[in-house]
């Protein structure tokens, strides 16, 4: 090597190039570049081989049972990885959302929720949401501990992945309806007040709204309706885990009451526009984040992470419908945006950033449902009704009836879910359209009824969305008022939210430099009134 340099010098003519011993990185560095190039190369060549082998296996021989197992396992551990990998978008865009005084809070909410939700899935969620039993709840599989509860096709044609892959993946599920929660409630529920309910929600009120729906034995998946046999579809959980999330959000936010500046009484208000008033005739103050930046990495980690959420959701590496789940989620994400632009321009002639993310995320949620089910324009225009049209319209709801949402999750998890889901009854292609790799096995939705299929399929998906709303939104009223029955309540004290949950709730001490200033130049202020004051005297 110090050959070739000294070759190269003296043709130039150039000085001295520096030794290469100088360059060297430190051997902790260089270790970790060998292990991150590797396993990026390793992940990078286990996907090639899976889809390489899928595209031979289409034209040739079925896929030995053996082989798809170990393909299939591979898929939702990599899958659930991306999944979990949105509690960190989830953080940033809740964090970046609030208000700096309640960082450290809502940080720690999304970290500490998803421990709480491995316990609560694992002991209780998995048996009530898979096991065997009656088709309102299931009956085994409590501690799991690798059982085979997990759905399974007898002709070897479903996933093959094991026990504990799927466990794994659809515990990723459920700790992404708990994070939900948190963003709703922020800024003003106390900490182990919100660890509980997560809990309760994950353990119990989560799995038995998801066995309804997608248990082998829920009631949801055979219902006779005009004499045709019918079933409620939600690939991948528009209202089974979004829903769920948003209308567990929605009770919270109800029974806390709205941050104590948020809606305040108006000198005139005679002065304000109807966007800036409520129906009890209060002024409705923005309460801005305190960093967009964060926000929007969050939402693109999101946007990341729902390319394991959707396609996922196959359950088997193998399956043709990926490629165009990829397409129909990605497609609907970026029409949301486009749509919320365009809301914006209307509105208030110029973009709004919090919307775009918001819209982004909206048109994320209402195709989750279908994105399996639709063409590419449809899943275009789910999107941008998503996050053009529902997620700013229910924003406005909520703050014309003061219901306090600190970061969107009502109207992006709860409205956009519900939806989503109906549109699964509006947009299907239905199985005679040139879909059969969804469709395989009779398997799949009725067309839907702007397809030229009838609304069966509609009402089904209405009778599904709604009794899963009402349920968790009783049951999760029950819990709050029974958590608001402990001395002290649910909710922080006035000062607490004034001060911020950070100074109150946790021990950590994170200096800002920029508060230290604002702190000093106030006291320096407030000594000079002092002095003023005097010498006035």
């Amino acid at each position: 090597m110090n050959q070739y340099l000294q070759g190269f010098q003296s043709f130039l003519g150039a000085r001295k190039l520096p030794s290469p011993t100088k360059l060297k990185q430190p051997k902790s560095q260089k270790r970790w570049l060998f292990l991150s190039k590797y396993l990026c190369i390793s992940l990078a060549v286990i996907l090639v081989l899976v889809w390489s082998h899928t595209a031979v296996a289409q034209e040739s021989a079925p896929i030995r049972p053996e082989l798809k197992r170990v393909l299939d396992t591979i898929w939702l551990v990599i899958t659930g990885s991306l999944v979990f990998f949105m509690n960190a978008g989830f953080c940033l865009l809740e964090t970046g959302f609030c208000r700096k005084q309640n960082a450290i809070n809502i940080l720690a909410k999304n970290l500490v929720v998803f421990s709480i939700a491995t316990l609560a899935f694992w002991l209780f969620g998995a048996g009530f949401m898979f096991g065997g039993g009656s088709s309102w709840i299931g009956t085994e599989g409590f501690f799991f501990n690798g059982d085979n509860i997990f759905q399974t096709s007898e002709d070897g044609s479903g996933s093959l992945a094991t026990s504990e892959a799927k466990f794994f993946f659809q515990l990723m599920f459920a700790g992404t309806a708990a994070t939900i929660v948190s963003g709703a409630v922020a800024e003003r529920m106390k900490f182990l007040s919100f660890l509980v309910f997560s809990f309760l929600l994950v353990g119990f009120l989560y799995p038995i709204t998801g066995h309804w729906a997608w248990s082998n034995s829920g009631w949801l998946t055979d219902i006779t309706f005009n004499k045709n046999e019918l079933q409620f579809w939600d690939f991948a959980g528009s209202t089974v885990v979004h829903a769920v999330g948003g209308t567990a959000g929605l009770m919270g936010t109800v029974v806390l009451g709205a941050r104590t500046d948020k809606y305040i009484v108006p000198q005139n208000l005679s002065s304000l526009k109807l966007r800036e008033k409520t129906k009890f005739n209060k002024k409705i103050e923005s309460l801005s984040g305190h960093n967009i930046t964060l926000a929007t990495l969050g939402c693109l980690i999101l946007w990341l992470g729902w390319f394991g959420f959707n396609p996922g959701s196959t359950l088997e590496a193998t399956s043709p419908a990926i490629p165009h789940i990829f397409l129909t989620t990605n497609l609907a994400a970026a029409t949301g945006g486009i749509g919320s632009i365009i809301f914006c321009f209307v509105r208030y002639r110029k973009p709004n950033l919090s919307f775009i993310i918001n819209g982004i995320l909206g048109g994320l949620v209402s195709i989750t449902a279908a994105c399996a089910y639709v063409s590419f324009p449809d899943a275009a225009l789910i999107g941008v009704i998503g996050g053009g049209i529902c997620v700013p319209l229910i924003t406005r709801l909520l703050d014309w009836w003061e219901i306090d949402d600190p970061v969107g999750a009502i109207p992006v998890h709860l409205g956009c879910g519900l939806w989503g889901t109906l549109a699964v009854g509006l947009f299907s292609i239905g199985p005679d359209k040139n879909f059969d790799w969804a469709y395989k096995s009779e398997y799949g939705p009725a067309q839907g009824f702007f397809r030229g299929g009838n609304p069966n399929q509609l009402i089904i998906q209405l009778l599904g969305a709604a009794t899963i709303f009402t349920f968790i939104l009783i049951s999760s009223r029950a819990i709050f008022y029974l958590l608001n029955l402990i001395p002290g309540g649910i909710r922080v004290s006035e000062l607490e939210e004034k001060d911020g949950l950070d100074k109150y709730t946790f021990e950590d001490n994170i200096q800002d430099i920029y508060q230290d200033q604002i702190d000093a130049l106030n006291q320096k202020l407030e000594s000079l009134n002092q002095k003023i004051n005097k010498l006035n005297r």
